[in-house]
């Protein structure tokens, strides 16, 4: 069984934020197809598109998996489902949770249900901040540029930085 490496981008705005995030990565390492989780530090961001909403909690999480990138997304799905994210919804809305599938090794998939690597990615600071992080010096697909210069290169202005989790004692 082949095991890829996968990088997902996770956001939460809407109640508890850490918990929902820490919550769908629990659920992501409870499949048996997924392993060797690894994740980008906590970063707080302004909402981009639609500003009137609060800020997002955003983290990138490495895994391993030998599911194919449509059996990952009905994963995804049913974990957002089960977090409250609402199936129909208007796009840049609140959300519990948002999990995005950035990169899926080397494929390359556009359907109207899945693209990858995602879009979005390169024209936003709040993926490849926590991407840069985690693989700096890797090249992103279809670009043949480092991440880190991918991020020195990217039009999103809007602010991204690391954030303290709150340890209860």
């Amino acid at each position: 069984m082949i095991e890829e490496k996968v990088y997902l981008s996770i956001g939460s705005n809407i109640g508890d934020r850490e918990s929902n995030i820490a919550s769908s990565i629990a659920m992501l390492g409870s499949y048996i197809e997924i392993s060797k989780i690894r994740s980008s530090s906590f970063y707080e961001t302004e909402p981009l598109y639609n500003e009137d909403q609060p800020a997002f909690l955003n983290i990138v999480l490495e895994i391993e998996t030998s599911l194919t990138p449509f059996k990952l997304l009905d994963k995804i799905r049913e974990i957002e489902k089960m977090l409250g994210r609402e199936e129909k919804r208007i796009k840049n809305q609140p959300r519990t949770i948002d999990i995005d599938i950035v990169i899926f090794k080397d494929s390359f998939i556009d359907t109207s249900e899945l693209q990858i690597p995602h879009p979005g990615a390169l024209l936003r600071n709040f993926v490849l901040i926590p991407l840069a992080e985690l693989i700096p010096n890797e090249f992103f697909p279809k670009t043949n540029v480092k991440i880190v210069d991918l991020l020195k290169k990217c039009p999103d202005t809007s602010v991204v930085q690391k954030y303290i989790i709150n340890k209860k004692a």
